[in-house]
């Protein structure tokens, strides 16, 4: 089978929904299983109806009906027939949504959030099925929770795979064109769990794995793999091709195209990944693959904004050690926080970190009960991969540096 995932960007509005469509004809849908996000910005909305629920519930109701309006306009856009059986199948799932805060008892925001998030997924997935089958491009709507099974760590859970693999060989059949949510899954409870944000691709992967997939594409509104983002680098590259390998540390340090955790499963069974525009289906964009060269070989430039570095030193002015960074790293894993880069000293241990589960707070007071802090905020973390003198003296123009460190292959930068 091939894999293939359209992001959100593809299904903004009808109009996505019809290119979609369109995509699918230029590329074929025999034995492809389709795995497709939330709609446009619908996960951010959701997050607000999250919101309401814990801090101004009297909004609550009226947050989750401006997500069915929009979702609604879309639907009447794409269905001239307001009796078409997908306006009550979309309706069913938001009154599922509502019924959830009617009955939920749990204090926990996580459990809660991936409760309600999922919405998006399943959804947008709905509408473009009813869609395909009204265009003549019969397919199986599959929910996804019923296939990808996890723990209970709620908004970053981990996949179990052997139970996963057994329900994805047993439940598809190859010859079918399926339709499926990213970003989502199930624990033991069948409670829905998510994969971490942007886990869509990751989805894909999932299913590419378990199936022994011929390839996955993504599908953006993007070239492909750009070496640069286009919104904070001007002249960004298109790359044609590149390794596991070298995409895996252009992820782990921070590019957005590729979520960190699709490329292993792929690379495990030497899958190849495409990175493609829905809007010009028909280009190459970029192949990630087995041996495949960086090309064109040019630098690579990651950003990533509004982090945080810690300066940690002992009260005493005695040494860091490795009982002392024990202790810093249980710390952070506890706040959940994201590391980006290390360095320490004899007497300090700088950490840059991302809070992205908002615990800034707990963890410093935290390392205050022990160690002397600074912290600076709001700082950009640049990354910069096969460098040269020229391009490391164009990022510190007019900075800032706080922390600079070079390995041949690359060069991380902290600004202020």
């Amino acid at each position: 089978m091939k894999i293939l995932k359209f992001g959100g960007a593809s299904v903004k509005d009808a109009e996505g929904v019809r290119n979609l469509v369109q995509v699918l004809q230029t590329v074929g849908t025999h034995e492809t299983l389709i795995v497709i996000s939330a709609m446009g910005k619908t996960t951010n909305a959701l997050e607000q109806v999250i919101d309401h629920y814990f801090n101004t519930k009297h909004e609550l109701q009226s947050s989750i009906q401006d997500v069915k309006k929009f979702h609604n306009a879309i639907v009447l856009d794409l269905f001239e027939n307001e009796s078409h059986p997908v306006f009550k199948a979309v309706s069913s799932l938001f009154d599922e949504l509502s019924s959830f805060f009617e009955r939920n008892k749990s204090p926990d925001y996580d459990f809660i959030y991936d409760q309600t998030i999922g919405f998006g997924e399943l959804v947008s997935t709905t509408i473009v099925s009813y869609y395909l089958n009204h265009n003549g491009l019969n397919n199986q709507w599959l929910d996804v929770r019923e296939l990808i099974k996890t723990d209970r760590n709620y908004r970053n859970a981990k996949v179990q795979w052997e139970p996963t693999q057994q329900q994805i060989q047993q439940k598809i059949d190859p010859k079918q064109l399926y339709i499926t949510q990213g970003f989502l899954g199930s624990d033991s409870n069948n409670f829905t769990t998510t994969l971490g944000r942007e886990g869509s691709d990751y989805t894909a992967a999932i299913f590419a794995y378990c199936l022994n997939a011929k390839s996955v594409t993504i599908w953006k509104d993007v070239p492909g793999v750009l070496n640069a983002d286009p919104r904070y680098f001007d002249n960004a590259t298109l790359l044609h091709s590149l390794s596991y390998e070298e995409a895996i540390e252009l992820s782990y340090y921070g590019a957005s195209v590729i979520h960190p955790k699709t490329l292993q499963p792929l690379q495990r069974k030497e899958i190849p990944l495409h990175v493609k525009s829905f809007l010009n289906p028909k280009n190459k964009g970029t192949t990630v693959g087995k041996a495949l060269k960086l090309t064109p070989k040019v630098p690579c430039y990651i950003l990533r904004k509004n982090q945080i570095l810690i300066a940690v030193s002992s009260l005493d002015f005695s040494y860091i050690v490795e009982e002392n960074i024990s202790h810093i790293f249980k710390l952070l894993h506890q706040n959940k926080m994201k590391v980006r880069l290390i360095q320490n000293s004899a007497i300090s241990f700088s950490v840059c970190i991302e809070n992205t589960f908002d615990n800034l707070g707990p963890l410093l007071l935290q390392l205050k009960a022990k160690y002397q802090l600074t912290v600076y905020q709001h700082v950009n973390l640049f990354t910069i991969r096969h460098h040269t003198d020229e391009v490391i003296q164009d990022i510190e123009k007019n900075k800032t540096v706080l922390i600079k460190q070079i390995t041949p292959k690359t060069v991380q930068l902290i600004t202020q």
